[in-house]
């Protein structure tokens, strides 16, 4: 199996940008990364740290 290269890359942007339109990408982006914060937040979840009391100084 061979590489991906240029021209497969320039390819399936070119139907990404037929599918979706120009001006729908950006929120397509938008979304693909809100939704990889999500899942790095949820992978780094600790429940210990919720059961923890915070307590403050004056």
């Amino acid at each position: 199996m061979q590489n991906i290269g240029l021209t497969e890359i320039l390819l399936i942007l070119v139907v990404v940008v037929l599918l979706f339109g120009g001006h729908k990408i950006p929120e397509l982006m938008k979304g693909i990364g809100q939704g990889m914060k999500e899942f790095k937040k949820a992978s780094k979840y600790d429940p210990a740290e919720d059961d923890k009391e915070v307590t403050r100084k004056d």
